[in-house]
């Protein structure tokens, strides 16, 4: 059964409410699943040296990852239901810690991949388990704050990560990468035994096989199609036939998720105005930041020269000025509504990504970061609005599916934005390499510039889409769960419109 709320513990002499125990928990592993992820971007270089291995083997160090991830995390919301949250939280955390030790004492590549995919099994489980488990000790008039805490790993590990991976590269080894998991995986399984309750559902339903391997196998085809299609060109065998497979692969998934009583991926969900609407925007939202986020690290690194370390410095400023914004949004968001949050948070990415277009190869660092700030606030508008609304109208029955498609949603929405970014990049700058004297290195650099400015582009198209996906948002959708409860605590309920 599902556990009630506003219960409270005991921690170092003073009472904390459950939903804050949830919240510390949950930020916890978040931040040890995101920082692993930066960290690693920033060793690959020398993990090749390490290994003796070129690039099409090393990419695999984070394909396998990504497909495993793909494979448990459409399964992750029914095994949840069926074997307990807390169990399941308390698992993944377990597999994902245990497959760290095992990444950093990898003595062959085969060993690191094959730690790695252990990694996305605990992985794809941990985040959307915790976030079901965060929305649901929140009370609905309060996910805006549970929104807010979420931002919180998702914003400071981005960040830490590339300045903490290139001082441990730097100073340690690159095995401290994945040691460094352990202390973080302990004391977040040390929350998960102390303070978390067990939730399960009474009745989980039996489970869809079908469902599981179609999900799997469709998402994994898909996600590995969009990223080897972006690497090495969309008119590859291997590219064509992994996403050939995977249409043929999610159509049968949309075909028997839709007809079987107890679906393993929920796909009707998507049929709620609000929640379908939200998934949709999450794919605005990642790929417009991601216009940003993929594309200024390689710009500083590959075009200015700027190490690793401090790369991660110039874009901090961005994860402090978006934790900031967002801890506003969440006390203003009952007042406001998502509707008019989400507009005014697609129409500042919008104007950043126009912005971008004036950065050249020898602009100010400092105008960099005054973008990136104007970038983070962008980001903190959004974030909060756009799950506190897509989850507004599920119930808590429903969290678990719920929370797994939008994770789902998530991935696909990172590697196809990622993908449009990498491909727009490489054709643009292509195309302006083959119209300049390569002996010649201003025009080199010119061309190059343009490659970015083609692939900062994409960003406006997404933040456009954005704005107008937004329109079919309506506040009088989102109020109903909120305007009850939110009453009795305050005199201003959302506004409907």
């Amino acid at each position: 059964m599902l556990g009630g709320m506003g219960d409270v513990a005991r921690a170092g002499g003073r009472r904390i409410e459950y939903k804050w125990l949830v919240g510390i928990t949950f930020v916890l592993g978040l931040i040890m699943q995101i920082l692993d992820i930066t960290i690693l971007n920033v060793a690959l270089a020398t993990l090749g040296r390490e290994f003796g291995v070129g690039a099409a083997t090393l990419q695999w160090v984070l394909t396998g990852y990504m497909i495993s991830l793909a494979v448990f995390i459409p399964s992750s919301g029914w095994i949840a239901d069926r074997f307990g949250s807390k169990r399941t939280f308390q698992f993944a955390v377990v597999v994902f810690t245990v497959a760290s030790v095992l990444c950093g004492m990898a003595g062959e590549m085969w060993m690191l991949v094959a730690a790695r995919v252990l990694q996305g099994v605990g992985g794809g489980m941990l985040v959307p388990v915790g976030q079901a488990m965060l929305f649901r000790a929140f009370p609905a008039h309060e996910r805006a704050k549970a929104g807010a805490v979420l931002s919180i790993p998702i914003t400071i590990a981005p960040t830490l990560g590339p300045v903490l991976g290139g001082v441990l590269v730097e100073y340690a080894s690159w095995r401290w990468i994945f040691f460094i998991n352990v202390p973080v995986g302990a004391l977040t399984l040390l929350f998960t035994v102390l303070f978390l309750r067990e939730e399960r559902r009474d009745h989980p339903g039996r489970f869809d096989l079908p469902g599981f391997v179609l999900a799997g196998a469709g998402l994994a085809a898909l996600l590995f199609g969009l990223d080897q299609g972006a690497q090495l060109g969309w008119t590859r065998p291997e590219v064509c036939s992994s996403l050939a497979a995977a249409v043929l692969l999610v159509s049968g998934l949309v075909w028997r998720e839709l007809r079987v009583a107890e679906p393993m991926l929920d796909l009707r969900l998507l049929g709620g105005r609000l929640f379908g609407t939200g998934n949709a925007l999450l794919l605005c939202q990642t790929a417009a930041m991601f216009g940003v986020l993929f594309l200024l690290p390689l710009y500083l690194q590959d075009l200015r020269g700027v190490s690793p370390m401090q790369a991660g410095l110039v874009l901090m400023p961005q994860a402090v000025s978006m934790l900031a914004v967002t801890q506003v949004i969440s006390r203003v968001y009952g007042r406001v509504g998502p509707k008019r949050l989400l507009l005014a948070g697609f129409a500042v990415q919008l104007c950043v990504a126009v912005a971008l277009q004036l950065v050249g190869a020898g602009s100010s660092l400092w105008f960099l970061v005054g973008l990136l700030v104007v970038q983070g606030a962008a980001m903190g508008l959004l974030m909060t609005p756009l799950q506190t609304a897509t989850f507004a109208r599920v119930e808590p029955a429903q969290m678990g599916q719920a929370s797994s498609m939008f994770n789902v949603s998530r991935q696909v929405a990172t590697a196809l934005g990622t993908a449009i970014v990498a491909t727009v990049l490489v054709v643009v700058t292509s195309h302006e390499m083959s119209t300049v004297e390569r002996s010649v290195p201003g025009q080199v650099v010119a061309a190059q510039m343009a490659g970015y400015h083609g692939a900062f582009l994409t960003a406006v198209l997404f933040a456009l889409l954005g704005l107008v996906l937004t329109t079919r948002v309506r506040d009088a959708d989102a109020a109903p769960p909120l305007v009850g409860a939110h009453r009795e605590r305050a005199p201003q309920p959302i506004d409907a419109g």
